[in-house]
């Protein structure tokens, strides 16, 4: 069994209260949830309005795949209209 791991920190400049921050993170939790096939949640900077750190897991029985998929996330995410993407740390 092969786990992989993602953490990705985005900026939501647009944000002004969590409840705005809630309805955009919410959105990607669902969509990134139902395309890659991954747990997701919100692991740090709950009570900061502008900042997102998303943590994903995936397990597989091979590498390969892991490794795919958290890379087409990370593509997705550089590419969200309303998130800034910041950075990200990948572990297989």
């Amino acid at each position: 069994m092969i786990v992989g791991t993602l953490i990705v920190r985005l900026l939501l400049r647009e944000a002004r209260t969590l409840k705005d921050k809630r309805q955009v993170v919410q959105s990607i939790k669902d969509r990134l949830r139902q395309s890659f096939n991954v747990s997701v949640a919100e692991i740090e900077n709950q009570d900061q309005p502008r900042q997102v750190t998303l943590g994903f897991a995936m397990v597989c029985n091979e590498a390969h795949p892991i490794k795919m998929a958290l890379g087409e996330i990370v593509s997705a995410l550089k590419a969200h209209p309303v998130a800034e993407f910041v950075d990200h740390e990948m572990e297989v």
